[in-house]
């Protein structure tokens, strides 16, 4: 069974409490079972992570690029500014989907650019939890 990483950046663990208006009512618990559950139906064993730490994340990066391991990115708000996040991207060995849960360009202007999207494979924004659901099944697909 291929091995997926599914990494998410800042403030993702407060999904359901944070502006659910925005980013919808469900939790980062039915994240991580959502991502679990279309892994297995994909064959694909899904390792979902989240942190608030920049450097963290990097190294998280670097062991998807030095094990050869796919990755689903929410970089959060590191997605508009974090070069230390797109270098190591940049460095990738297997695919790399940058995903979001609402539709960045369609909000406010600083949400407008990322630093990621150039060195990621694609960018899935915009269906709530489902962008992740898409990326994985991305991930099948190019696997396959």
């Amino acid at each position: 069974m291929r091995t997926v990483f599914v990494f998410n950046g800042p403030n993702l663990s407060r999904l359901g409490t944070r502006e659910p208006d925005v980013y919808g009512a469900e939790t980062f618990e039915d994240l991580q079972a959502l991502c679990r559950r279309t892994g297995r139906e994909l064959g694909l064993s899904v390792d979902v992570r989240q942190t608030d730490d920049e450097a963290e994340l990097v190294g998280w990066i670097h062991e998807a690029a030095d094990g050869a391991v796919p990755v689903v990115l929410n970089p959060a708000a590191f997605t508009h500014y974090s070069y230390a996040l797109r270098d190591a991207i940049a460095q990738r060995t297997a695919p790399l989907i940058e995903v979001h849960i609402s539709n960045p360009a369609a909000r406010e202007e600083f949400r407008h650019t990322s630093v990621v999207a150039a060195v990621a494979s694609g960018t899935i924004a915009g269906f709530g939890l489902r962008s992740y659901e898409l990326a994985l099944r991305a991930i099948a697909e190019e696997a396959a």
